[in-house]
């Protein structure tokens, strides 16, 4: 599941995922503010999800033909590129199916975005200045 240059996507799905193809994706998180970002973004919404999920399209272009390539690209302010909104909603589908609960959509979203609003907060930390307050 390499590519040519040695790197590899973040997970890989253990059963075929559709056609007899593993699913594997790369996860991206994407500040629409930064600079390379701000041109796109200011024209629409979500544009700089999109723009990270081509980009790593591109990088995985020549994975083998045996698997399924999905990249997840989500803006720090939410937004979520087109391709991976619908494979969490094919998803969350997928578990209704099999729980039972016609919720699970909803609640996989939720929890994605528990964990970009946990990142957001790890960025601000890790940005404030160190101060000694010991005096």
């Amino acid at each position: 599941m390499f590519r040519s240059d040695g790197k590899r996507p973040d997970e890989l799905t253990l059963v075929p995922w559709s056609n007899g193809k593993a699913l594997c994706w790369d996860v991206t998180v994407t500040c629409p503010l930064a600079e390379s970002y701000i041109n796109a973004a200011v024209r629409e919404s979500g544009a700089a999800a999109e723009l990270a999920a081509s980009r790593k399209e591109e990088k995985n272009a020549d994975l083998d033909g045996r698997y399924i390539f999905q990249p997840i690209a989500v803006e720090t302010l939410g937004v979520f590129n087109t391709s991976a909104r619908q494979l969490l909603s094919d998803l969350g589908r997928k578990i209704s199916e099999s729980t039972g609960e016609a919720r699970e959509a909803s609640f996989l979203f939720q929890r994605c975005s528990v964990f970009v609003q946990r990142f957001n907060a790890i960025l601000l930390h890790d940005s404030l200045a160190i101060y000694d307050c010991t005096d």
